[in-house]
């Protein structure tokens, strides 16, 4: 699809500086576009690429006036990016409704109109599945357990048994949901295991990335509520509650019986000890290790975690070490010199 400026400007709502007349045919990061595609920047701080780009045009903020190549101006320049996206990149994947012969369906299996099951789907005995969801190969589905409406599920990922899934939910491949719990006594030296009988709770409108655990609760549930966002490679132990919209970004563990609140952004590496409580709109910055509770509105760094303008002072006098050491050796040297001469 082959759009001017103009025409895409109008569609996001945006304000064309310089050439509305160009024509658009493709979209691309900044670093990789060519001529005749559009890019962004969300950030002011990088628009020394603007000028070194090879993009025909790029959306911005409405702080940035001045560039060589014609401009998008508008308050959300990745939200417009993606709609310009859906509107001339490649068409989306579509799965058609049905089943196909290869998939295992148990009994009394609740299914909604228009679901696609893809090969080699296995879905167990009184589990539910909602309209319009989309199961792709090799998922599978335990007993009781019931996903919603317009879920898709990608290849290879495992829900297991009595696990409930909201409507909207997208879970990419190799993701396992309601494993049980890491749970065990320790008896004369052996570890006995300690049954998981709790639950998966998933609201609408999460999405979680690649080969993701979250494991069942001892008891209750483990809950991820409405329009959380987990990257990949991310560990949710037992019991775990994330309150709404929060962010978990790449290889962050949550141990158990932890709650994380509302609007919470947890940086990719960061771990949390079980049994805390993370506040609302808290922060917790990348690789950072949490073994306490976090106060709303707060943004933690470093081991253990704390108030990020203490750690970074904290740190700072780490990096003065070398020259204390220094300082100290000189003195210690000065003062034996005077003690001789008082001698």
């Amino acid at each position: 699809m082959h759009k001017t400026l103009k025409e895409l400007s109008e569609l996001i709502g945006g304000k064309v500086i310089g050439d509305q007349d160009v024509v658009i045919k493709g979209i691309s990061g900044i670093k990789e576009a060519k001529k005749g595609e559009i890019t962004f920047i969300a950030n002011r701080k990088y628009q020394c690429l603007v000028e070194k780009t090879d993009a025909s045009a790029v959306i911005v903020s409405p702080d940035i006036t001045n560039s060589c190549k014609p401009l998008i101006q508008i308050e959300n320049p990745s939200l417009a990016f993606a709609k310009i996206v859906s509107l001339i990149g490649p068409e989306p994947i579509k799965f058609k409704p049905g089943i196909h012969p290869t998939a295992v369906i148990g009994k009394n299996v609740e299914l909604g109109e228009g679901v696609s099951i893809q090969p080699f789907v296995i879905i167990e005995d009184n589990a539910q599945i909602g309209d319009g969801t989309i199961l792709c190969a090799g998922v599978y589905v335990g007993h009781y357990t019931k996903i919603g409406s317009d879920c898709l599920i990608y290849p290879y990922v495992s829900i297991r048994e009595r696990t409930e899934i909201g409507n909207r939910v997208t879970i990419h491949g190799g993701t396992v949901i309601g494993g049980d719990g890491f749970g065990f006594a320790t008896v004369r030296g052996v570890h006995q295991k300690i049954p998981q009988i709790g639950t998966v709770l998933i609201e609408d409108g999460v999405e979680i990335g690649s080969n993701v655990t979250i494991d069942r609760a001892r008891f209750d549930k483990t809950h991820i509520k409405k329009g959380v966002k987990i990257d990949n490679l991310v560990q949710i132990a037992h019991n775990v509650t994330i309150g709404k919209n929060s962010i978990i970004v790449a290889q962050v563990g949550i141990s158990g019986s932890t709650t994380i609140g509302e609007n919470v952004i947890i940086a990719g590496q960061a771990g949390i000890i079980g049994h805390v409580t993370v506040g609302n709109n808290a922060v917790i910055a990348g690789k950072a290790g949490v073994t306490k509770d976090i106060p709303s509105n707060m943004v933690v760094s470093g081991f253990p975690a704390r108030e990020r303008r203490s750690n970074m002072k904290a740190q700072a006098y780490l990096q003065r070490q070398p020259r204390l050491y220094e300082k100290i050796a000189s003195l210690e040297k000065r003062i034996k010199e005077l003690e001789k001469r008082l001698k």
